[in-house]
C-alpha cells in the first residue's frame, strides 16, 4: 500500500528509496557546517626573562647575644644595713646619681673617733714643738754661761803666774767652765729629745689623718652612686638587708648600652673566609654587620666588627667575635638573642632569577625555560643563596636561557607558548656589579 507525502508530493515507496541518500546528504551538509565554525587554538601567554648576571656578595648568619658596652655591677663597699633605695628600676641614671644608702651611723661614729684622735695628736705635736723651743732656749743660756766661764779661764791663766789671781780663783773658774760645758751638752740632748718627740707627734698626726680619711671614705661609701651613665637594673637586695657580705654582694647592675656590643661565635672555616674577604683588594671591615631582630625585622643601624677573639674554643670549635652597634634610644637591651649577618665572599658573575620563577619540591629546585621554538622544558637546577627577591642558580642554567617568570601554573613540558618580556623586580642594592638583565 502506498501513500503520498503531502509536503514533498512523493509516494511512500519513493520516500523509502530516497531516505538513505537524503540522510547521507544531510550528514555531509552538517559536517561542512561544523568544520566551518571550529574555533582556532590560542597559545598560552607566559612572561620570560634571561637571568641577571652580577657579582653578588654572599652572606653568612650567626646567632648573637647583645651585651652592654659597660656592665657595672653595683656592690656595697662597706658592710651595713641597706637603708634606702634612691633610683627607679629600669630608669636612666647619670654618673654620680645616688642609687642606695647604707646606714651611716656606725661609720659616722668611727669618723668622730678618728677626728678626736687627730685632735689629740695635734695637741701632742704642739706640746712637743714647745718643748723644742724651750730646749733651744736652754741651750742658748748654757752656751752663754759657758762662753763667760771660758773667757774667765783664758783671762785668769796668765794672771795666776804673776800672783794677781789666786790658784783657787783659777780652779773655780775652770770648774765653772766645765760645769757650763756639761750644761750645754745636756741642753742639746734635751733639744734632740724634743725634736724626736715632735717627729713622733707628726707621725701620730699622719696616722690619725689616715684613719680619719679611711673613716670618711667608708662613710662616703654608705652612699652608693652610679659610676657610669646607663640604665639601672632591678635591685637584688631589699631595704633592711645586711649588704657588703658574700650573701648580699650584688645590689644591682647599671649598663651603658649606647653603643651596644653583640657577641657571636663563628667556626674556624668561616673565620678564614671572613678574613680572606676583608683582605680582598677594595674590601674594608667597615660598618657592614646587619642585625636581624627576633621579630624578623632588620635593625635600622649597621654595626662593625670590634674584636675577634684570641683563640678557638676547644669545646665548641668556634671563635668568639664581638660587633658594636649604635643604639640611640636604648632600643636594644643586654641579653637579647638576634641574628648577625655580613658578607663573607663575592660570587663572581653569578646568575640570578626571581624567586617566583623557582619551584621547590622536597629540597629540589626546578624552573621552566623556553627554547628557540617557544616550547617549554622544566629543568632541575641547583639554587644556593637568596639575594633580596632573587635566587642564585649555580648549576643547570645558562646566561642565554629564557626563564619563565609568570605563568608556571598554566604550562607543561613540551607545550608551545607565547613568550612575553617580563618585568623583573628591582635588584638589591648590595649587588656588587650587575653585568646583564632582561633579553
Amino acid at each position: 500500500m502506498f501513500f503520498h507525502d503531502p509536503y514533498l508530493g512523493l509516494s511512500s515507496r519513493e520516500l523509502r528509496v530516497l531516505s538513505p541518500i537524503w540522510i547521507a546528504a544531510c550528514v555531509m551538509v552538517l559536517g561542512l557546517v561544523g568544520c566551518t565554525h571550529k574555533p582556532k587554538t590560542r597559545l598560552t601567554e607566559v612572561e620570560v626573562a634571561k637571568p641577571v648576571r652580577a657579582d653578588v656578595p654572599i652572606y653568612s648568619e650567626w646567632i648573637g647575644t647583645t651585651v652592654g658596652y659597660i656592665d657595672a655591677e653595683i656592690h656595697s663597699k662597706v658592710t651595713g644595713y641597706l637603708l634606702a633605695q634612691n633610683y627607679k628600676e629600669g630608669s636612666l641614671v647619670k654618673t654620680g646619681d645616688l642609687l642606695f644608702e647604707v646606714d651611716p651611723r656606725p661609720f659616722q661614729a668611727v669618723v668622730d673617733q678618728a677626728n678626736a684622735q687627730l685632735n689629740v695628736a695635734s695637741a701632742e705635736l704642739t706640746r712637743a714643738r714647745a718643748d723644742v723651743n724651750a730646749a733651744q732656749a736652754e741651750i742658748n743660756r748654757a752656751q752663754a754661761a759657758q762662753v763667760k766661764t771660758q773667757l774667765d779661764v783664758e783671762r785668769y791663766t796668765p794672771l795666776v803666774k804673776d800672783g794677781t789671781v789666786s790658784q783657787q780663783e783659777m780652779d773655780d773658774a775652770f770648774q765653772s767652765n766645765l760645769a757650763n760645758q756639761a750644761s750645754v751638752l745636756a741642753a742639746k740632748e734635751k733639744y734632740n729629745h724634743a725634736l724626736a718627740t715632735v717627729k713622733a707627734a707628726e707621725a701620730q698626726i699622719e696616722v690619725a689623718r689616715s684613719s680619719l680619711q679611711g673613716a670618711q671614705l667608708n662613710l662616703g661609701y654608705t652612699k652608693i652612686k652610679s659610676p657610669i651613665n646607663g640604665i639601672a637594673g632591678i635591685r637584688v637586695a631589699n631595704i633592711g638587708d645586711l649588704v657588703g657580705t658574700d650573701q648580699k654582694a650584688l645590689l644591682t647592675t647599671v649598663s651603658q648600652i649606647d653603643p651596644i656590643f653583640v657577641q657571636f661565635p663563628i667556626s674556624d672555616h668561616e673565620y678564614f673566609g671572613l678574613r680572606q674577604h676583608f683582605l680582598t683588594k677594595g674590601s674594608r671591615p667597615g660598618e657592614d654587620l646587619e642585625l636581624i631582630l627576633p621579630d624578623g625585622t632588620v635593625y635600622d643601624h649597621k654595626g662593625k666588627i670590634d674584636i675577634i677573639g684570641r683563640e678557638i674554643e676547644a669545646s665548641t670549635g668556634t671563635l668568639r667575635v664581638r660587633g658594636i652597634f649604635p643604639n640611640p634610644g636604648n632600643v636594644l637591651r643586654p641579653g637579647q638573642y638576634s641574628r648577625i649577618r655580613t658578607a663573607t665572599r663575592i660570587a663572581k658573575d653569578a646568575l640570578l632569577v626571581p624567586q617566583r620563577a623557582v619551584q621547590e619540591l622536597q629540597g629540589e629546585y626546578e624552573l621552566a625555560v623556553v627554547d628557540g621554538d617557544n616550547r617549554v622544558a622544566f629543568r632541575n637546577v641547583k639554587a644556593s643563596n637568596r639575594v633580596g627577591s632573587y635566587w642564585i642558580i649555580e648549576q643547570g642554567l645558562s646566561a642565554d636561557d629564557r626563564v619563565v617568570i609568570e605563568g608556571l601554573q598554566k604550562i607543561k613540558t613540551g607545550e608551545r607558548v607565547d613568550p612575553k618580556n617580563a618585568q623583573l623586580p628591582p635588584l638589591p642594592s648590595a649587588l656588587a656589579d650587575v653585568r646583564g638583565s632582561t633579553p
